[in-house]
């Protein structure tokens, strides 16, 4: 069985998704899963799977709502030395390739085995998460996802610079593996 959208059934008000605001957690799952696969193959199709296991949700209220309330993501919300909190994963899939998914000058700027939250980059726009990665340089665009604030004009999106130099991992780009994957995000 399979369901659609249906726009004669939305309601006028959309009201918020009560997961991200009510259900209180302690750790997460991160799965990247390539667009267009079906659900009973998400698992061995992800390109990416780990989870954190050391609670770290109590600190922050409970959920991600919580979290980016002490850590907004807005433009000019802090610098890139005062970014969010860099939670240790544990991988289901993926260590050995995590550095390989992004461009070559990339690499350089990061420390894979984490999740960064609320990474800031030179133009003080903030981006929400980098999946599997600490950030250690200020060009937060090209490898964390979701964003607030200033990007250039042709970085937007939840990949606001995934594709930079326009070329499958030459300079600042990501894979196409990367790019064209689903980030889902699990409470645990």
């Amino acid at each position: 069985m399979s369901t659609f959208f249906d726009p004669d059934t939305v309601p006028l008000k959309w009201d918020p998704n009560p997961g991200y605001y009510d259900i209180v957690a302690e750790d997460m799952s991160v799965w990247h899963v390539p667009n267009n696969f079906p659900l009973e193959h998400w698992n061995l199709a992800a390109i990416l799977r780990y989870h954190t296991d050391n609670r770290f949700l109590r600190l922050y209220g409970g959920n991600l709502f919580q979290l980016f309330k002490q850590y907004p993501v807005r433009y000019n919300a802090g610098s890139c030395s005062n970014r969010g909190p860099s939670i240790p994963i544990v991988y289901d899939h993926g260590e050995e390739s995590t550095r390989m998914l992004y461009g070559a000058n990339s690499r350089a700027e990061f420390e894979p085995g984490f999740i960064t939250f609320r990474a800031i980059n030179n133009q003080r726009a903030a981006t929400a998460i980098c999946s599997g990665v600490k950030p250690a340089g200020c060009n937060a665009e090209h490898y964390c996802v979701g964003g607030g604030g200033y990007f250039q004009a042709d970085q937007c999106g939840d990949f606001p610079s995934f594709h930079h130099d326009r070329l499958d991992l030459k300079g600042w780009s990501a894979s196409k593996e990367m790019t064209e994957a689903a980030v889902l995000l699990f409470y645990r």
